[in-house]
């Protein structure tokens, strides 16, 4: 089913998951969906191997992580969520060299926590990782010295964002 990007999230610039300017990192761009969910999109390379041709098990959960606890900028863009736990189960391998799509949505929110679950999708809609996961609600400058011109903390269009996703 496709679904109508609302928004696209903010990069950074040295962010494992998130940076544009991390040689080794994933690069991923994040769209908030009108169905509440948000979904990352990146393509793992050799430098993201574990087995051969496979992406490693880390990387997985780093993507969930981040994508789980990002969903909560959807309803509050200053509140960011610091993990407190993340339980992964890996069902399918993930290849590299393909566009990935991971989908987090909230499941639980209160007024200090919030849960959420995830998924990596493959290129064929296949479900290759899950993740449930408990965050704490908290604003950045309360986790990190971040200073958002520093950081290039900003949204980065290119003609290659959808304006739909396919789920």
């Amino acid at each position: 089913m496709k679904h109508k990007v609302i928004k696209k999230q903010q990069n950074s610039k040295k962010c494992l998951v998130c940076g544009l300017k991390n040689d080794l990192g994933l690069k991923t761009s994040f769209y908030e969906l009108e169905n509440g969910e948000l979904v990352a999109i990146f393509t793992p390379i050799e430098e993201h191997q574990s087995y051969p041709e496979r992406m490693h098990g880390g990387i997985a959960g780093a993507i969930l992580d981040e994508t789980i606890g990002r969903a909560i900028m959807i309803k509050d863009k200053n509140i960011w969520g610091v993990t407190v736990e993340l339980n992964v189960k890996y069902k399918k391998p993930v290849p590299l060299h393909e566009e990935l799509r991971v989908v987090g949505r909230i499941t639980r929110d209160s007024s200090r926590l919030f849960e959420g679950t995830g998924e990596i999708l493959l290129s064929n809609g296949e479900v290759a990782v899950t993740a449930i996961g408990k965050y704490m609600k908290m604003p950045i400058e309360k986790i990190a010295n971040f200073d958002e011109a520093d950081q290039e903390w900003q949204t980065v269009w290119s003609d290659q964002d959808p304006s739909e996703i396919e789920l």
